[in-house]
């Protein structure tokens, strides 16, 4: 670490290099990819390029992020992941155009949340996972366009069923929390296993084939859980009180036979 404890100095970008990392997406949007640069510091100079769609700084070593970033007023994607970043700035929450936000293995604590993250009407991905969060604030619980929402590899043991509940979410990611035992745990816990490994669609974006698939599955589900209940399940060795020490006796015997013999 260099002297006064201030890290290493890392990679000065220039308006030009930064110019030059500029692509255009499939979809025909200009993306700032600044990624794995071995940037410790914010670059200033890439807030006169704030016409970007996307912006990528992930895996570098940026430790704190300034609140000039909401000058990027168009940005739709911002991914940050992998980085140093312990707290977000609250002028985050004025970037109401965002859709995908990845600000995962930071770190990033609960109190390094900004309550103004609420703001963000559009969003439909938030990736917090690899943190140190040992709680998810509720606010997040208003961001009603969530379809996907990380949470993975935290200090949590409870989420906030307005989390659970949103209306369009599809899939929420919580696995490896220090969550109560099964037996333990709150009925949102189930729920919550359900969704990391649901995706879900609706009838309406089905195709009539696909669609019977899934009503005939369903109903075959249920009569297999209504035969289940139904049915008494018999016994293994009803008749049999000690199957060992039958099986030791034929065992003496046969060895009686084969020395007489």
């Amino acid at each position: 670490m260099a002297k006064g404890g201030k890290g290493p100095k890392g990679k000065k970008i220039t308006l030009n290099m930064a110019k030059n990392c500029i692509k255009i997406t499939f979809d025909g949007k200009k993306r700032l990819d600044l990624s794995k640069m071995g940037i410790t510091t914010f670059p200033k100079c890439i807030l006169r390029l704030t016409d970007v769609d996307e912006l990528d700084l992930s895996r570098n070593m940026i430790r704190k992020l300034p609140d000039s970033i909401a000058k990027f007023q168009n940005l739709r994607w911002l991914d940050l992941h992998s980085n140093y970043i312990d707290r977000l700035p609250t002028s985050l929450g004025q970037m109401t155009t965002l859709l995908y936000l990845n600000v995962s293995n930071n770190r990033l604590t609960t109190n390094g949340l900004p309550v103004e993250l609420n703001q963000l009407k559009n969003i439909r991905t938030v990736n917090l996972g690899l943190n140190h969060l040992d709680s998810v604030p509720t606010t997040l619980g208003a961001l009603k366009e969530l379809h996907e929402v990380g949470l993975h590899d935290n200090l949590l043991i409870s989420i906030p069923t307005s989390i659970v509940q949103l209306p369009k979410l599809k899939k929420l990611n919580t696995k490896r929390n220090p969550f109560p035992k099964a037996e333990e745990a709150d009925t949102f816990v189930d729920s919550i296993k359900r969704l990391e490994n649901l995706h879900l669609v609706d009838e309406k974006d089905l195709c009539t084939a696909c669609l019977r698939k899934c009503h005939l599955a369903r109903d075959k589900l249920n009569r297999i859980k209504s035969t289940a209940t139904t049915i008494p399940r018999k016994a293994l060795f009803s008749t049999l009180i000690s199957p060992n020490s039958t099986a030791k006796e034929s065992q003496e015997d046969w060895r009686l036979r084969s020395t007489s013999s």
